[in-house]
């Protein structure tokens, strides 16, 4: 039995078959076509159309909320004026209130103790005798009233 590729010829034929066979793989191969053809740079500026348009609507939310965040500390900073305002003024109220309700209890004390002048006044003492009560007429007050006024018009004019 004879070993294959014996003869000097038939190993010339197998180098060369070789040789061809390891320049064939260097070749290029006939590529498949693809119906359509893919624009890798349309995808690429695609995908950094949508980036773009996320950072900026990223950006306008970061934007809008900082305008509310100041709107809303301006609307808090307005709020605290009005409230200390408010407090102030009911300060300012609560004290008139009390000098008001001081004022309305010397008035009282001051009629009561007019009454209680008048009312001495009313009664006649005579030393040693019994008090009597004087009988006031209101229409009589009246004019000695008017003519108490008159007699200050006549000292004005004198």
């Amino acid at each position: 039995m004879q070993p294959k590729n014996s003869t000097f010829s038939d190993r010339q034929a197998a180098s060369v078959a070789a040789k061809k066979a390891l320049l064939e793989k260097f070749k290029p191969k006939p590529t498949v076509q693809a119906e359509t053809l893919i624009d890798h740079e349309a995808e690429r500026r695609e995908r950094a159309e949508a980036v773009r348009a996320q950072r900026e609507e990223e950006r306008q939310a970061k934007l809008k909320a900082r305008e509310e965040a100041a709107a809303a500390a301006e609307q808090a900073r307005i709020e605290a004026l009005a409230a200390a305002e408010q407090a102030r003024l009911d300060a300012e109220l609560s004290v008139d209130a009390q000098k008001r309700a001081e004022r309305k209890a010397r008035k009282k004390e001051v009629k009561e103790a007019a009454k209680a002048k008048k009312d001495t006044r009313g009664v006649s003492s005579k030393p040693g005798g019994p008090k009597e009560e004087r009988v006031v007429d209101p229409f009589e007050e009246h004019r000695r009233y008017i003519q108490s006024l008159e007699r200050g018009r006549e000292r004005r004019r004198a």
